[in-house]
C-alpha cells in the first residue's frame, strides 16, 4: 500500500466534500434501463444457500470468518483486515474509468467501525493469487466517523445510519496520466449523505485485484461486524476473468497402480471440494472413450473433507484418457478436466520431487511452470503441504470443526497453485508435522499429545477428526494401505505400496509411530535439540523407542521382496534417515543433533535401513529445507541405499550443512570437490557420504520469488530408467528455466546417476553357484534367504534367464528365481558362496 505522503503527493493534495458524479452501477434503475457492459459483475448471493464458502468468483481472508447467509455475506469475526477478492475482475494496466458498488450494514458494533473497498491490490510478483494473500491496496470507506480515501479522510457532519448503507467508489481519468477518484455513501432511499474526492491519483497505483474489506487495519481486535449484498463492478478499465473463478471443484488428484491381484490396475480419483452447505449434491466422474464420454459413476461429498472419492478397478493403463468430474452448482453444471495418463512403459518413468510449501513463495509459478514444461509421469509431494502460517489469521486448533475449516483453507492453496499439474497425472501426497498443525511430530501410533507442545511432546495435539480430514484430503487417492487398521483415537494410516510403470514405490509414514522426545534427556534447551557437540547421542538410543512402528517394519520386509509388475524401486517418505544440519533458524544457531531427523531412534532406523535396501531402492524424501544428495551407512560408509532430499518449494525455516566450518571431520571427498562433501559420521553415529547439497546463500530479498530462490527453493526430478537400471537425479532452483539446458539451473553437485546396485554396496562376501530361471521365463525376480534365520537377505528383478547371487557373509542359503506373476519358481536350498 502507498504510504500517506505518497498519496498526497500523487493525488496533488486535492481532498474534497461535495456532489457525487453520476454512478452507472447506482440503483437497480440504473441496472434496469442499461445493458450491462462487457465487465459487469453483480454478486447473486440472494441466490445462493447458506454456507461457509463464498463461490468460485471469491477468495475470503480467512475463509472460516465468513459465510452466506440470509441473502447476503457476514464477516462472523471482530479481527481486522477480514476481505473478500473477486477473483474474475481486477483493475487493468490501461486507461479508462471503473466503478464499484456495493450495500453494506453493522451486523454487530465493535470497539472499531470500518467497512469498504480495497482497491488495486498487488505486490511484487503481482500474480491476482499472491495478491490476495501478500497484496496491499488503496482502501475506500467508512472508517470511525469518516470517510477514508486512501490515507486521507473526510468527516462525516453528522452519524450515518449504519443499518443499511450503499457505498460507491468510481474512477475517472483526468489529466496525462492521473485519475479523478470519487467514494460517496447513500442510504437505503439513494440519498447521498456523504462523498469524498481524490484528483491526480496515478495510474501507476490503480492495477490488481479489488476486495470488500470489514475492518481496515490488520491490528484491530474487536472490531464492528458487517454484511455486504449486491456488489457490483464495471467500467472500461475493468478487466474480465472468467478463467479464474475458484470451484465449486477446486482441483483433482489420482493415482493408478497394480494391484497385483483381480481388481488388475486401480484408478482412485479425489475431487476436492470447498465447504458447500447441507445442500451439496453428489460428483460424477467420466472418461472418453472412443471418442464418447462413459459415466464412471457418482460419489456423495464427505461432509468434513469436502472431498469426492471414485475407485476404479481394472482400469486400462495401457492408454491415455480424458476425464471429466462434473458437478451441479448455483443452477449449472461445473466441471474438472484431465487426463488419466498412460503408464510409461516404454520409456523412463519421469518423478517429479516437491516438498515444503511456506507460503512466502506462494503461488510458487515459476516452480509450477517448471514442474508442468518438464511433463513429469508422476508427483511426490513429500509433506508440509501447507504450514501454520500460510495465507495469514493463524491456527485454530479446537474445536475440531472450526480446526478443519481453517486447514482446509490452507490447503486450497496447495491445489490453488499445483492443480493445473496434477489434472493430467498421478499424484502421491503424504502429509507431514505441519499439515496437523505440529513443528514436529512424534505420532507414536496416534496417542494424544497430553501437554500441548508441538515440538517436544510426543502424540497428536489436534482432535482425531481434523487428523483424519487431512489424512483424508492428502491419500484418499492413494493405492489402498497395507493394512489400514487404525491407529489410537481411530486416527487413519495411508502406509503401502504403488506399482506404476514397472516402477515399485514404498509410501511410508516416517512420524506417525516415531517416539517423542521426553523419553530421553538431551540437555539443556529445546528436547528435541542437542547443542553441545560434546553430548554423547549414544545414550539417546533407548530401549523400546520407534521410529517407523512394527507395523511399517512387516510392510517393509514383505515390500523388499515383492516383486510383482516391477522393475526397480522407490521409498518415498517424509525425510531423510540421517541428520544433515549443522545450523537452523533465522539466527543461524548452532545445531549438533535434530531428534526430528529419522537419524533418532538409531537402532529402530538402523532396522528400518536394512529392511529397504533389501530391494535396492532410491530413497526420495523432503522436509529438511536444504537439497542433499547421500548414501547411507549402517555397518560402514556407503553399504546402504542412496537418500535424494530435493529443494523445498518455498523454504521458510533455513537450514545449513557446514561441517568444514565446524572442523568436523571428513574423508574420501568426491571428485568434483565441493566444500562440506565426503564422508562424514553425522551426530548420531551413523556413517553418511554426502555427494551433493544445496545451502542457503541468503535469507532476505525484497522480491518474495528471489528470496525463495536465495533460500535454496526450487524442485527435484528423478529419471527412473528400467532398462538401464539407473536413477538420474536432477534438482532445480526456484528460479530458473529448467528446459533451457543452462548448467546453472541446478545445485552444484547435481545432476547425478546412480545405479541400481549402488543402492545395497554392503562389502560381498563371495557368489553363490549360479541359478537358472524356469524355461519361458525371462527377467525373472531372484530372492536370496538366509537359512539361519529364514529372513530375506534381498530380492530384485535380474536380466536374462540366470543370475549368480551374491552374498554378504558366509552360511547356507536358498535362492528362489522365477516370475511372481505366474507363480513358476524354482528354488535350491543349502547354497553356500564361494570366496571372492
Amino acid at each position: 500500500m502507498i504510504n500517506r505522503r505518497e498519496f498526497l503527493e500523487r493525488a496533488g493534495g486535492t481532498i474534497a466534500a461535495g456532489a457525487v458524479v453520476g454512478l452507472e452501477l447506482d440503483g437497480e434503475a440504473a441496472a434496469q434501463t442499461q445493458p450491462a457492459p462487457p465487465s459487469a459483475f453483480q454478486s447473486r448471493f440472494d441466490d445462493t444457500s447458506d454456507r461457509v464458502w463464498l463461490g468460485p468468483d471469491y477468495w475470503a481472508n480467512p475463509m472460516e470468518d465468513w459465510r452466506v447467509a440470509r441473502g447476503r455475506i457476514e464477516c462472523i469475526s471482530s479481527g481486522g483486515n477480514r476481505n473478500v477478492h473477486l477473483l474474475t475482475r481486477s483493475l487493468a494496466a490501461r486507461r479508462g474509468a471503473f466503478e464499484l458498488s456495493v450495500r453494506t450494514g453493522l451486523l454487530e458494533p465493535g470497539a472499531r467501525t470500518a467497512v469498504g473497498f480495497r482497491i488495486a491490490v498487488h505486490d511484487e510478483i503481482d500474480d491476482y493469487r499472491g495478491n490476495c494473500i501478500f497484496g496491499n491496496g488503496l482502501d475506500a470507506g467508512i472508517d470511525e466517523g469518516s470517510l477514508r480515501l486512501g490515507y486521507a479522510s473526510q468527516k462525516f457532519d453528522a452519524d450515518l445510519p449504519m443499518d443499511d448503507l450503499r457505498l460507491h467508489l468510481r474512477g475517472d481519468t483526468s489529466e496525462g496520466d492521473r485519475y479523478t477518484l470519487t467514494l460517496s455513501v447513500k442510504d437505503a432511499t439513494g440519498r447521498v449523505l456523504a462523498a469524498l474526492t481524490a484528483d491526480a491519483v496515478a495510474a501507476d497505483d490503480l492495477v490488481g485485484n479489488v476486495a470488500l474489506v470489514n475492518n481496515f487495519d490488520s491490528d484491530v481486535k474487536s472490531g464492528a461486524r458487517f454484511w455486504f449484498a449486491d456488489w457490483r463492478v464495471g467500467g472500461d478499465k475493468i478487466d474480465v476473468h472468467p478463467e479464474r473463478a475458484f470451484g465449486p471443484i477446486l482441483w483433482a488428484m489420482y493415482t493408478v497402480s497394480d494391484s497385483r491381484g483381480d481388481a488388475g490396475r486401480v484408478l482412485k480419483l479425489t475431487a476436492q471440494l470447498p465447504p458447500l452447505g447441507d445442500d451439496d449434491g453428489r460428483v460424477h466422474l467420466h472418461v472418453q472413450r472412443h471418442g464418447q464420454w462413459q459415466s464412471l459413476g457418482q460419489s456423495a461429498i464427505d461432509a468434513s473433507a469436502c472431498t469426492a472419492h471414485f475407485r476404479i478397478e481394472k482400469w486400462d493403463a495401457s492408454q491415455s484418457s480424458a476425464y471429466r468430474l462434473t458437478y451441479a452448482f448455483d443452477g449449472r453444471e461445473h466441471e474438472w478436466t484431465g487426463t488419466i495418463r498412460a503408464e510409461p512403459l516404454d520409456r523412463p518413468l519421469v518423478l517429479a520431487a516437491l516438498t515444503c510449501q511456506e507460503h512466502h513463495g506462494f503461488p510458487y509459478a515459476p516452480v509450477a511452470s517448471n514442474v508442468k514444461a518438464l511433463n513429469p509421469d508422476l508427483l511426490f509431494f513429500s509433506g508440509d503441504q501447507i504450514y501454520e502460517q500460510n495465507g495469514g489469521y493463524g491456527v485454530i486448533r479446537r474445536p475440531a470443526d472450526r480446526a478443519i475449516l481453517n486447514y482446509l483453507r490452507k490447503w486450497y492453496l496447495f491445489g490453488w497453485a499445483f492443480g493445473d499439474v496434477m489434472r493430467d497425472r498421478p499424484t502421491l501426497c503424504i502429509p507431514d508435522d505441519h499439515d496437523v498443525f505440529q513443528g514436529n511430530l512424534w505420532g507414536e501410533g496416534g496417542k494424544p499429545m497430553l501437554e500441548q507442545n508441538t515440538s517436544s511432546r510426543g502424540g497428536y495435539i489436534e482432535p482425531p477428526a481434523m487428523v483424519r480430514v487431512v489424512h483424508r484430503t492428502n491419500c484418499a487417492h492413494h493405492p489402498d494401505p497395507f493394512d489400514s487398521t487404525s491407529i489410537a483415537q481411530g486416527i487413519s494410516v495411508y502406509y503401502g505400496d504403488m506399482v506404476f510403470g514397472r516402477v515399485s514405490f514404498a509410501i511410508l509414514a516416517d512420524r506417525q509411530f516415531k517416539s517423542g522426545p521426553e523419553h530421553v534427556d538431551t540437555g539443556a534447551g529445546r528436547a528435541d535439540h542437542v547443542l553441545d557437540s560434546s553430548f554423547d547421542t549414544s545414550k539417546l538410543d533407548r530401549p523400546g523407542l520407534e521410529l517407523l512402528g512394527e507395523r511399517q517394519e512387516k510392510f517393509l520386509e514383505h515390500w523388499a521382496g515383492d516383486w510383482r509388475g516391477a522393475d526397480l524401486k522407490v521409498v518415498l517418505s517424509q525425510t531423510p534417515f540421517t541428520c544433515l544440519s549443522t545450523h537452523g533458524s533465522a539466527k543461524r544457531e548452532a545445531i549438533y543433533a535434530d531428534l526430528d531427523s529419522n537419524a533418532w531412534p538409531q537402532t529402530p532406523r538402523n532396522r528400518a535401513l536394512r529392511l529397504m535396501r533389501k530391494g535396492f531402492p532410491l530413497h526420495v524424501n523432503g522436509d529438511q529445507h536444504i537439497p542433499t544428495l547421500t548414501q547411507y551407512g549402517l555397518d560402514a560408509q556407503r553399504d546402504a541405499h542412496w537418500s535424494f532430499c530435493p529443494p523445498a518449494i518455498s523454504v521458510g525455516y533455513p537450514r545449513w550443512w557446514r561441517p568444514d566450518e565446524m572442523g568436523r571431520p571428513h574423508q574420501n571427498r568426491p571428485a568434483h570437490a565441493l566444500p562440506d562433501t565426503g564422508e562424514y559420521t553425522d551426530a548420531f553415529g551413523h556413517p553418511v557420504y554426502v555427494y551433493a547439497v544445496g545451502n542457503p546463500t541468503g535469507l532476505k530479498d525484497p522480491n518474495r520469488y528471489q528470496q525463495a530462490h536465495r533460500k535454496t527453493s526450487g524442485f527435484g526430478i528423478v529419471r527412473i530408467d528400467r532398462d538401464r537400471r539407473i536413477y538420474i537425479c536432477e534438482a532445480y532452483r526456484f528460479l530458473c528455466d529448467a528446459t533451457d539446458g543452462n548448467a546453472d539451473n541446478q545445485f552444484p553437485g547435481w545432476p547425478l546417476t546412480i545405479r541400481q546396485a549402488e543402492n545395497f554396496a554392503a562389502k560381498r562376501f563371495g557368489a553363490l553357484p549360479r541359478v537358472t530361471a524356469p524355461a519361458g521365463v525371462t527377467n525373472p525376480v531372484v530372492q536370496v534367504i538366509d537359512e539361519r534365520d529364514g529372513r530375506l537377505v534381498y530380492a530384485l528383478r535380474v536380466r536374462g534367464e540366470s543370475f549368480e547371487p551374491f552374498v554378504f557373509a558366509d552360511g547356507e542359503y536358498t535362492v528362489r528365481i522365477g516370475q511372481p506373476a505366474s507363480r513358476r519358481w524354482v528354488e535350491a536350498k543349502g547354497l553356500r558362496p564361494a570366496r571372492r
